[in-house]
């Protein structure tokens, strides 16, 4: 079992940048590959990127156009989404979401979600 606790959202202007962290509870985070998700309101969730476990490998739905960086860093178990260049477009709840298995970019690949962490960028 992994628990992740997403942290780190807020408001913020158009241009700005915030950086959400997820926390995971258990020692085999490392063994874990990951993702973030996007949900804004009424639309469904949607994939913005994800990281293989050892962290060697990221890719990015094309949305993102180079704004946004996955890292991790397993020794704190946390995985972190840095957002740069925000757009009013931007705006919803964040998932990071894990799986034992190989990253993709469907939600059902991803077995362990968070709670989610609110995003709103300002125009």
């Amino acid at each position: 079992q992994v628990q992740l606790v997403e942290s780190g959202g807020g408001l913020v202007q158009a241009g700005g940048s915030l950086r959400l962290s997820c926390v995971a509870s258990g020692r085999t985070f490392r063994l874990y590959s990951m993702a973030w998700f996007r949900q804004a309101p009424g639309k469904e969730r949607e994939f913005v990127g994800a990281i293989r476990w050892s962290g060697g490998m990221t890719y990015y739905a094309d949305f993102v156009k180079g704004r946004f960086t996955i890292s991790r860093d397993n020794a704190k178990n946390t995985l972190y989404l840095q957002l740069n260049s925000l757009k009013s477009e931007d705006t919803a709840v964040y998932y990071c979401a894990a799986t034992p298995v190989t990253t993709g970019r469907y939600e059902a690949q991803y077995d362990y979600w968070g709670q989610g962490t609110q995003v709103t960028v300002s125009s």
